[in-house]
Formats: structure tokens, C-alpha cells, sequence
């Protein structure tokens, strides 16, 4: 396990740094509980949980929770929110990718934006095959980034590309998720398993941020994409980016507002065991 694994160092930041607030999160929670017709039985599993943000709606709703996540100060994040944890909740300190699970453990698996940090992909979507229950479902879903947003982080990474070309053959300073190593059409594979899917956008909404609000969240280095060069040469990306945004925006204060989605790929998991 790679103990210097960037969501330790970002765990206390880490809700607020991104787009999903508390409330969106719950009306995406209700969106599942309906797509899945889940009763009070129903048992939910997220690898990758992180802070909760994702299942902190189902917990609080009363259902059989289960995250497993690399970084313990992010669990621990997710434990303070609940002040405990509750007895429907179970979190396990754990390479995501691997599922230490009986078969059949779960009525649901939910992976959000985590599948890219898998390093094989095919023997962890096999892992979410095994411990899910006939007729279960895995829900693949994205928080797409908001297009103002992205477009602020495009400018950000032609700065700092700069800087990464001298650190090219050297480990950055601290590594964010690993890429995996083999892509798999998740479509095609899932449906080679008999799998059948469907696609939804459970919830749109606007998101909006100063220029100065975005920046200080690159100064805090709060995404993967921050931690390619080591600190040094960080803080000068960093002062040759705020003097960009001033020139581009006109006013660090200015609001640039887009619109995020919350996508999912539901598969529903055959009846019977695939021969593939």
C-alpha cells in the first residue's frame, strides 16, 4: 500500500474542493434507492468511499453501508462527519481494487470516478462480479467536472506542463492514483457476463466559483493533477498561474458558473453465473 498516496494529505479539504455538496449527494442517493428498489435490506458497497460523500445519504436513510478505501485519514474524515461509526456502517482500511468479501456479499456495488485508479481493471471488475448478488447492480457513476471548471484546470495544466517536462525521468513527489494498466470496455465486458445496463443523469445542477476561490484550491494542491512536481517548483506554476488568472479573467473575484451532471452506468447482474 503506498502510504504517501495524496488523499492523506487532502483528506481535511477534500468535500469542500470539489462539486458535489451535501445536498446534491442526497438527491443522487434518493435517484439510486429508487433505480435499485431498494428495501431496508438492501446492502450497499463503495470501494473507494473516501469521505462518504457518495453513501453518507444511504447511511443516514438506515441502509447496510460498506466502504473500503487506501487512505485512513479519509475514512477518518468520513467517521467524524457521523461522530462514530453507526452500526450499518462498516469501513475497511484497503486497497480499493481488491475486495476482501464473501461472494454474494452485496446487493450493490457503486464505484464514483475510481475505476481509472485501478491498475487492473479486469480482475476488479470480476472482484465486483463475484461479490455481488444475483440480480444486484453496479452502479459506475462520474460527477462531470463543470465546463468552467475544466476549463480553468486546462490553463492550469499548460502551465504547470512546463515544469513536469524537468521532472520527466524522476518520481514525482507524491503520486497520485495509478492508471490502469490495461483498458477494458466496460460495456462490452460486463455484457459478456450477461450484464444489462442502462444510462441516467440522476441530477444537473450550477456550479459556482471566484477565480480566487478555484485558485486557492490549487494552492492547496487539492487534486491528483497537483502533485506531479515536487513543492519547489509547485509554488512557481502556482505565482505564474495567479498571475494568468489576473490578465485572463480580468478580476480574481469574478464568478464563472457551468453546469455539473451525475452520470450512471447501471448494470443489473445476471441470474445465473456467466460461462465467459
Amino acid at each position: 500500500m503506498n502510504k504517501n498516496n495524496y488523499y492523506d494529505k487532502i483528506s481535511q479539504i477534500y468535500d469542500q474542493t470539489r462539486w458535489l455538496t451535501e445536498s446534491v449527494a442526497a438527491e443522487v442517493a434518493d435517484f439510486m434507492i429508487k433505480l435499485v428498489s431498494a428495501t431496508p435490506k438492501t446492502s450497499f458497497l463503495e470501494p473507494g468511499v473516501g469521505t462518504g460523500l457518495n453513501v453518507i445519504p444511504l447511511v443516514k436513510r438506515g441502509y447496510s453501508v460498506t466502504g473500503i478505501d487506501i487512505s485512513e485519514q479519509m475514512l477518518n474524515q468520513f467517521r467524524q462527519k457521523l461522530n462514530g461509526t453507526p452500526e450499518n456502517l462498516t469501513l475497511v482500511h484497503a486497497d480499493a481494487s481488491q475486495l476482501p468479501f464473501e461472494n454474494g456479499s452485496f446487493d450493490v456495488v457503486l464505484t464514483v470516478h475510481m475505476l481509472h485508479t485501478v491498475s487492473d481493471r479486469q480482475i476488479f471488475l470480476n472482484e465486483i462480479d463475484r461479490v455481488l448478488k444475483p440480480k444486484g447492480f453496479f452502479l459506475n457513476c462520474q460527477w462531470i467536472t463543470p465546463p468552467a471548471r475544466r476549463e480553468f484546470e486546462a490553463h492550469f495544466r499548460a502551465i504547470q506542463s512546463k515544469y513536469e517536462s524537468k521532472h520527466s525521468n524522476s518520481a514525482p513527489e507524491s503520486k497520485s492514483p495509478v492508471h490502469a494498466i490495461e483498458e477494458v470496455d466496460l460495456e462490452q465486458y460486463l455484457r459478456t457476463k450477461g450484464y444489462q445496463s442502462n444510462y441516467f443523469i440522476a441530477k444537473e445542477w450550477k456550479v459556482s466559483n471566484t477565480i480566487a476561490e478555484l485558485l486557492d484550491f490549487y494552492k492547496s494542491r487539492a487534486y491528483g493533477l497537483c502533485w506531479q512536481v515536487p513543492q519547489e517548483d509547485y509554488n512557481k506554476a502556482i505565482a505564474e498561474f495567479e498571475q494568468f488568472c489576473t490578465n485572463h479573467y480580468g478580476s480574481l473575484e469574478k464568478v464563472i458558473s457551468s453546469v455539473a451532471k451525475f452520470e450512471i452506468w447501471a448494470y443489473r447482474h445476471p441470474t445465473s453465473p456467466s460461462n465467459s
